[in-house]
């Protein structure tokens, strides 16, 4: 087996977010539904931000909030994802490397520019996200480094990415080298939208690829058409190996072959915003797996590592994260 080098590498849109307040009348006006993810092309993009109140923008992208905070916590990273030879592109790989991750993707030149997710956030802390994908459609297999993948204990991927050809076949690319390598694979399913235009596609990859598999309620209901999540955690034991299903306040149930774990929300004082909350429950599990830690450790790295992005606007922590988290494991 090659020498791990990297402790989770990451493939996912590279996205800059445009975080907004606004109310629930100022969605009705644009005809978008609270709490879901939809693309929308340039001209749309260009529309609604013109229209926002004093936006902030951030890098981002699901895979890439994870990974950002996956080295904070500590561990070696890397990220794949395809942005602009642009300002947004270069603040996004500025970003990036300051978290200390890896990030040596060539920028795409002369094509559309990088990507923005406008993030509508509503007083109740729910928030609506508009995707701009543009340069990170561009993601491909050549930016898939084979070595990068084998030398790493973890590959994560969004399911998102499935949402374009080529991005799509980068993912297998990654996964099959990893698969190979006797590496683990895990893999986000983004969005019960998502799960509804690739479900077919999504079981075979949790079947044959995936090791480690995180969803809210919505999307693993969605997975298997189940009617209630008991059901669904059912289905997906005999699927993958470890299954973290997230369930906003009420916490997480974690799913390993004939057992399985519930693990408590980290109580907060105020949730803010929930953008980012799945992202860094992410974090928090794969930096506790790829520590050895046991999988109700795991849990509550997430739980906490989730409970500090909610209790802020933005999708990235705003404390130090393991200094936050020593103070209250």
């Amino acid at each position: 087996m090659t020498k791990t080098k990297y402790d989770v590498t990451a493939l996912g849109n590279a996205i800059v977010d445009v975080l907004a307040r606004t109310d629930d009348a100022f969605l009705e006006r644009h005809d978008l539904r609270k709490g879901t993810m939809a693309l929308i092309d340039r001209h749309q993009a260009d529309a609604l931000y013109g229209q926002l109140n004093e936006p902030v923008e951030r890098s981002g992208g699901s895979a890439g909030n994870t990974i950002a905070a996956i080295a904070e916590l500590g561990a070696t990273c890397a990220y794949v994802g395809k942005v602009a030879d642009d300002a947004l592109g270069a603040a996004f790989t500025e970003g990036m490397r300051a978290s200390g991750t890896h990030f040596t993707t060539s920028p795409l030149h002369g094509g559309a520019p990088t990507a923005r997710c406008i993030v509508l956030v509503t007083p109740d802390a729910q928030r609506t996200m508009n995707t701009y994908l543009g340069a990170c459609t561009e993601l491909s297999p050549s930016d898939v480094d084979e070595a990068v993948i084998q030398s790493s204990q973890v590959t994560y991927l969004e399911g998102y990415l499935w949402d374009k050809p080529h991005a799509k076949e980068a993912c297998l690319k990654a996964m099959r080298a990893a698969n190979a390598a006797g590496r683990k694979v895990a893999l986000s399913l983004s969005d019960p939208f998502c799960v509804d235009r690739h479900r077919d596609e999504f079981l075979t990859l949790v079947k044959e690829h995936v090791d480690l598999l995180f969803a809210n309620e919505a999307e693993i209901c969605s997975l298997y058409r189940a009617s209630d999540l008991g059901t669904a955690a059912d289905a997906v034991r005999r699927d993958c190996e470890i299954a973290a299903l997230t369930r906003s306040a009420d916490g997480a149930l974690l799913v390993n072959g004939d057992n399985t774990y519930e693990i408590a929300a980290e109580p907060v004082e105020q949730v803010v915003d929930t953008t980012g909350a799945g992202d860094l429950y992410a974090a928090g599990f794969l930096f506790g797996f790829t520590q050895q830690r046991t999988l109700p450790e795991c849990g509550r790295l997430g739980a906490l590592c989730a409970a500090e992005v909610i209790s802020h606007f933005g999708a990235r922590p705003e404390a130090r994260l393991s200094t936050w988290i020593q103070g209250r494991i």
